[in-house]
């Protein structure tokens, strides 16, 4: 398969599970609904923190592709990783 395609597949997974990891941690661990969680942590400063514990999924599917011996899609989710951290450093710094 495409290296280009396989790494996109994988960058698209990290993205999906990222968000599925952030929007579980709230269901999860919060008393408030999505929408008041999210805002609560924009105006406390905490966004950076939901995000970090929503890349904890990543992991999952980082070794899961390892695992099957798909390199290029771990690669790509490598990648949303790093653009997740990106995105915390971000938050934090500004």
């Amino acid at each position: 398969m495409n290296v280009k395609k396989e790494l996109a597949i994988g960058f698209i997974v990290g993205i999906i599970a990222n968000t599925v990891g952030t929007l579980l941690y709230i269901l999860l661990f919060s008393e408030f609904g999505i929408n008041e969680t999210f805002q609560a942590a924009v105006q406390q400063g905490h966004i950076g923190s939901l995000l970090a514990l929503g890349a904890i999924l990543n992991l999952i599917a980082f070794f899961g592709f390892l695992r099957i011996r798909r390199d290029n899609r771990a690669k790509g989710v490598l990648i949303a990783t790093i653009l997740t951290a990106l995105a915390i450093l971000y938050y934090k710094v500004f």
